[in-house]
């Protein structure tokens, strides 16, 4: 046979992409449309995995809020656990306190909400038929409440006016409401349990992750993505100092002066005024109801004293220990604190009182970092890992 028939039977070799290129066989894209086409491909899988996730795109975030909020607890809590229980052991216990912090006190508050839907219906039965009475402490409250009296006579103590004001509440629409508010509370849960799970896995992985991170945030933004990472984190821990810690000790003094004036159930009440004082002006809302409660039942002095230790502890607490947590930790001037307390309460709701100082941080940051004159030495890079994989 001649070669040549030969050479026609042996099948062509495979050549790889470069070689064909450089024969010329498969032109090589420029390198900037390689770079173009990359962007987009990842933009585009970015957006496709934001879409898919974006019921669940809270839970992720209050998530990752509380990894990095609890990471130095945690840290203390892996050193009185035994070695290596940082794989399984000791991502389940901490994921199991935070769950018992978070959902002992929604059960408790489901159950007084449950009892106290038996007693409002009650009241309003009540009312239908013979009116509600006007505390006799309104008509000598000062200014307003001679008007507030009159009024309240004409429209709440008349049954007439009373049944035509809450004869469209009825045990039906009462009802349909609870089944409303019912699914809402389902959605709520699973949120809850999502957040939970996830929680786990950042507590796991936490510190590869923060390696991961800053490895991507080199390559694409050099050292000064990683300090701005850094003041975003400081931004999260200062804001739950100045938002949790804070609110809770407000919630102990007001118990305290509750307890002292003699007001029924003051550690639920404190309780209330600890959860309302995480948000901003929630709680003069609590302690201002705790003290009409105590001038509706007469207790003139008790209200008085409620409402003035309020003020003081509010006064005292916003003015300088929540100003002095976020912002001298976070190095954030105190009207960026406030603008992104309340902006990223009014986007994002509660998730936005610490997604809010983190995202001022990282403005203030990248500001000082691109208007800063060097005039010195290069700063010192910074080491990638810090103790066992550090956070970020």
């Amino acid at each position: 046979m001649a070669p040549a028939d030969r050479d026609e039977r042996v099948p062509e070799r495979r050549q790889p992409p470069d070689a064909l290129a450089a024969r010329g066989d498969t032109p090589a894209a420029p390198p900037a449309a390689q770079r173009l086409a990359r962007i987009v491909l990842a933009t585009a899988v970015v957006a496709a995995g934001a879409w898919i996730l974006y019921g669940f795109l809270p839970a992720l975030a209050w998530a990752g809020v509380l990894a990095i909020a609890l990471s130095p607890l945690y840290s203390r809590l892996l050193n009185l656990l035994p070695p290596d229980s940082d794989r399984v052991l000791g991502p389940l216990v901490a994921t199991i306190i935070v769950a018992v912090v978070v959902i002992a006190p929604l059960v408790l508050l489901g159950i007084a909400l449950a009892h106290e839907g038996t007693v409002v219906i009650a009241f309003i039965a009540e009312a239908r038929h013979h009116g509600v009475p006007v505390p006799y402490w309104l008509a000598h409250f000062p200014l307003i409440g001679p008007p507030i009296a009159e009024w309240w006579r004409t429209h709440l103590s008349d049954p007439l006016m009373a049944d035509e004001l809450f004869g469209g509440i009825s045990v039906v629409t009462v009802t349909k409401s609870a089944r409303h508010y019912g699914g809402v509370l389902a959605h709520r849960v699973v949120i809850l349990l999502v957040t939970l799970l996830t929680l786990f896995f950042l507590f796991r992985d936490g510190a590869y992750i923060a390696d991961r991170i800053r490895f991507l945030s080199d390559r694409l933004l050099g050292r000064r993505g990683e300090r701005i990472a850094r003041h975003m984190v400081g931004a999260v821990h200062a804001t739950v100092l100045g938002l949790v810690l804070v609110g809770l000790a407000e919630g102990v003094v007001l118990g305290i002066v509750y307890l002292a004036v003699g007001l029924p159930y003051p550690a639920s009440v404190g309780a209330v005024t600890a959860v309302a004082a995480i948000i901003p002006f929630g709680a003069p809302l609590a302690f201002s109801l705790a003290a009409l409660y105590m001038f509706t039942v007469g207790e003139t002095l008790g209200g008085i004293v409620i409402i003035i230790a309020g003020f003081v502890v509010l006064f005292v607490a916003d003015n300088f220990v929540r100003p002095a947590l976020i912002g001298g930790t976070a190095r954030l001037p105190f009207l960026l604190v406030l603008l992104g307390l309340f902006g990223g309460l009014e986007t994002i709701g509660l998730l936005g009182l610490f997604v809010g100082p983190a995202v001022m941080a990282a403005l203030v940051a990248m500001w000082r970092e691109w208007t800063a004159r060097r005039t010195g030495p290069p700063e010192r890079r910074p080491s990638l890992r810090s103790g066992h994989g550090g956070g970020v």
